[in-house]
């Protein structure tokens, strides 16, 4: 159910199992290697930072996605939140604090996200429609906030979260670090991340263990609205300008990577970490492309073979149990 292994199994990992743990750290360091080969602006400290730093919107989204999906959920209204929390903390910071703008993102993307597991688990419908119902719910508010338009937001006390740095290091990769540090602890040493396992791998047994499940799929789903919220945030203060139409299509990506970290869409196993690795991969993958000049048709060809990949590798896993 979890990716903890026994004693005895540790020391027979099969060549499936080892693709499907380690399988896209495997990709990464060969494409590393590739690319440093093909080009030597690739492996230098500056766009190595620069990949982490774009993808660091992304991996926050990812690391919170992976607790929906471990649980058994599908969340499709991560891009519309971040589109949401994104506009309204560039009106707040413009018409009334920047910091309070920082702050009121995540909330707002929490409290959406709140409400996405209240309406799965008090109707009992299943997350995939309910989530896409109020994207297009959360899409609209998004532009209602904005009548449309774009809003810039050049403030340098909101604008250092998205582009500020210590040394070499940007603060929103800091922030990412941070926040998946915190969501693997979350997941691999707290009560609620064994219950989250148990909800994903088998509902019914752990309803008859005890588990409040309706609550832990609520407080999941909260968790990625709010991850939803900061990507968003950051995303905003880098660019200087909040858009109701940002985000769109991010849902896909962070479960795109996901899926491409060994998450199981089925539920009950994954891990924080390799869901980063899944962002990491895609991103150096669209760096390769670039540096290459190659036409982005093919980026796209590559992700969604490996993703097939991917899936089928899972797949295969589970008949094997």
């Amino acid at each position: 159910m979890s990716d903890v292994q026994t004693p005895a199994r540790r020391f027979s990992i099969t060549p499936g199992d080892f693709a499907r743990e380690y399988g896209v750290l495997t990709i990464i360091v060969i494409l590393m290697i590739g690319l440093s080969l093909i080009s030597d602006s690739f492996l230098t400290a500056r766009n190595l930072l620069n990949i982490v730093n774009q993808s660091a919107p992304l991996a926050i989204i990812a690391c919170a996605l992976t607790l929906v999906i471990i649980g058994g959920g599908f969340d499709l209204s991560t891009g519309a939140i971040f589109g949401v929390s994104s506009v309204a903390a560039g009106w707040i910071a413009v018409h009334v604090d920047p910091y309070t703008a920082i702050i009121a993102g995540p909330l707002i993307g929490f409290a959406l996200g709140t409400l996405n597991g209240a309406i799965i688990t008090g109707f009992g419908v299943h997350s995939f429609l309910v989530t896409l119902a109020t994207s297009l719910v959360y899409r609209g508010i998004a532009i209602l906030i904005t009548g449309g338009a774009l809003i810039p937001v050049r403030i340098a006390e909101f604008s250092w979260i998205g582009r500020g740095r210590i040394g070499m290091v940007n603060i929103a990769v800091i922030v990412l670090i941070i926040f998946m540090v915190i969501f693997m602890v979350l997941l691999n040493r707290t009560t609620f991340g064994r219950r989250v396992f148990a909800v994903g791998g088998n509902e019914e047994a752990a309803i008859l263990s005890g588990i409040r499940t309706n609550l832990i799929k609520i407080v999941t789903f909260s968790l990625s609205g709010m991850a939803a919220g900061l990507a968003g945030v950051i995303a905003v203060s880098r660019i200087s300008m909040a858009s109701p139409q940002a985000g769109i299509g991010m849902e896909f990506e962070a479960i795109a990577a996901v899926i491409l970290g060994g998450t199981s869409i089925m539920g009950g196993s994954g891990a924080i970490w390799r869901s980063v690795a899944g962002v990491l991969l895609m991103a150096l993958i669209g760096n390769g492309f670039n540096i290459l000049n190659v036409n982005p048709f093919f980026k796209d060809l590559t992700t969604g073979v490996i993703i097939v990949v991917a899936v089928a590798l899972a797949a295969s896993g589970r008949r094997s149990r």
